[in-house]
């Protein structure tokens, strides 16, 4: 599946060898023409919504002290807008820092035009997209504290079954790409949620060795570094796969 939102997979039969030795036993990495193509028909094929009728929409919520799962946030949300009937909410959840603090840490003032969410408001998507940065392998206190507030809801179940993925940031290759997903899931396995990772879906962009990049089979992802580094456009395109690949899933959902 290409960059399409992985609804339609290709008709072209393209060979390969796995890393392993063994032919066709993953998924064959796509080239970008390939994926291009599949993505266009992939738009081409899915239904246009009726005039008047209300879009799906997918909360992207995230927690961001300097920007980088900002920025990751941002791109989701026009991944999630090319679909056709799917559009993305930017929320960001409370800060439990103080203003002094976050001075002392040198954080950047928060994007005032992308309002705080409220726990009670996750019923209202049809989705979410929760993106936040490690720290120590799990998701940042702040995107904790706001996972610790959803008690109610799990006590009556309102997100079960809502459709719910990850993106994430690390400062080093080695800080938990994978395991802040990982260890976050059981947030949403209590909530009765479904878990939506984006695999191999992004083609040929998963398995190129050339520069370092973010993410994972579990979502997109962003290396902080010492905090000067911004996410690269690799980076950036894969959030806006899961966007679109998120908004497809919705789509799917909504009409089965």
């Amino acid at each position: 599946m290409g960059k399409g939102g992985g609804c339609v997979p290709s008709k072209k039969k393209l060979s390969g060898v796995a890393a392993d030795g063994e032919r066709d036993s993953v998924p064959i990495p796509v080239e970008v023409e390939v994926e291009v193509e599949v993505e266009d028909q992939a738009q081409e094929a899915e239904p246009k919504a009726a005039p008047g009728v209300a879009k799906l929409r997918v909360f992207i919520v995230f927690y961001s002290m300097y920007g980088h799962v900002e920025a990751l946030a941002k791109r989701m949300k026009k991944g999630v807008d090319g679909v056709d009937g799917v559009e993305g909410v930017l929320y960001r959840v409370p800060e439990t820092l103080s203003p002094e603090a976050l001075e002392k840490m040198k954080a950047p003032p928060k994007d005032e035009a992308v309002p705080v969410i409220g726990a009670g408001e996750l019923v209202e998507a049809d989705a979410v997209l929760f993106g936040f940065p490690t720290r120590y392998g799990c998701m940042a206190a702040q995107m904790k504290a706001f996972f610790d507030a959803t008690g109610q809801l799990w006590k009556e179940q309102k997100l079960a079954g809502k459709p719910a993925g990850f993106f994430v940031g690390t400062g080093t290759q080695g800080g938990g790409q994978e395991t802040t997903a990982w260890t976050a899931i059981t947030q949403l396995a209590h909530h009765g949620m479904l878990f939506v990772p984006i695999g191999y879906t992004f083609g040929a962009g998963m398995f190129k060795m050339d520069e370092i990049r973010g993410g994972s089979p579990y979502g997109a992802g962003v290396f902080a570094g010492d905090g000067s580094r911004e996410a690269t456009d690799a980076e950036l395109a894969l959030a806006e796969h899961q966007g679109k690949y998120m908004a497809a899933v919705v789509k799917r959902l909504a009409l089965a």
